[in-house]
């Protein structure tokens, strides 16, 4: 039997769209599992850990939005395993990197790069890990999902002023389920000084932290995307930004400041390399501002300065 053209035409489309929605997850997460410290056990459950790991954070959908294979939101996850306390029970830490294109070129920019030390988990091997946003079910999966809305929130914060808040409320509604759980890094008092997931959510959404968000955004749309066509621009829109955390920094509105401090880690080198060639005049202002708000790298940001 023969097919009408507009038949054909709309089994076509209804191919395309069941294609697109087959990309439609928001992640493109490499995941790795490292136990080389633990001794003497199965070694094929680290492999199916992997395996589950990374089935869960890009085959789960995260959010209400289409995204297309080309839009999803590159990150790594590496989950180094220091200890095996039971045969189901492990401790170690999770390192969560991410990164953002930038316009018109093949150069992808780090946003996340940090490592959480407060990880403990149990794992059944063969038994599905399943998300329910509304409860606590487990550590692992409770802290791949807080740190999945918390990768989302800051991609969309990069494209649009605070564009990320729904999904860093939803991080904050996994910390908030978490306030019973035995592991530690959900509660105000875990970890040292204060940096963990309860503070990093609590940060990113309190309104004394606004313009780092701000500065995401300044940063990636005004500075960096417009880097290849425009680099003069670029710069003094980036040395603009960067005042937006120099005012944070100077209020302190806690003694910590975790949230910026994780910001500026992620672009400290990246920071280097976009002033070394600038003019001497750029090259003062943009160490002034870098050795103030990030006082530990000061010997890094002198290095602007070692080209002329």
């Amino acid at each position: 039997m023969k097919l009408s053209r507009n038949l054909k035409y709309l089994l076509l489309l209804q191919l395309m769209l069941i294609s697109e929605m087959a990309h439609s997850q928001e992640l493109n997460c490499n995941v790795q599992i490292s136990a080389q410290k633990i001794q003497g056990s199965n070694r094929q459950v680290f492999q199916s850990m992997q395996k589950d790991v990374y089935e869960f954070m890009n085959n789960t959908i995260w959010t209400n939005s289409i995204y297309s294979y080309s839009e999803r939101v590159d990150c790594s996850i590496l989950i180094n395993l220091t200890d095996q306390l039971s045969a189901d029970q492990f401790t170690g830490t999770i390192q969560v990197q991410m990164s953002r294109p930038v316009f018109n070129t093949t150069y992808n920019s780090t946003m996340l790069n940090f490592i959480d030390n407060s990880f403990q988990f149990r794992y059944v091997e063969f038994q599905p890990l399943e998300f329910n946003p509304g409860v606590y079910t487990s550590n692992l999966v409770s802290v791949l999902a807080y740190y999945a809305y918390i990768i989302i929130g800051f991609d969309n914060d990069s494209f649009s002023p605070e564009g990320g808040t729904q999904f860093f409320q939803l991080a904050e509604k996994i910390v908030t389920n978490a306030q019973n759980a035995p592991e530690p890094g959900w509660k105000p008092y875990d970890g040292s000084r204060n940096r963990n997931r309860y503070w990093l959510v609590k940060n990113i959404l309190d309104k004394e932290y606004e313009g780092v968000r701000n500065f995401v955004y300044e940063y990636d749309i005004n500075g960096l995307d417009l880097m290849e066509s425009k680099i003069g621009e670029a710069r003094t829109n980036i040395v603009e930004s960067l005042k937006l955390i120099q005012d944070i920094f100077r209020k302190k509105p806690d003694p910590f400041l975790y949230y910026m401090q994780l910001v500026i880690d992620a672009k400290s080198d990246e920071l280097v390399n976009i002033f070394t060639d600038a003019f001497p005049e750029e090259k003062s202002r943009v160490i002034q501002v870098l050795t103030e708000i990030d006082p530990a790298n000061k010997s890094k940001y002198e290095k602007i300065n070692a080209t002329n």
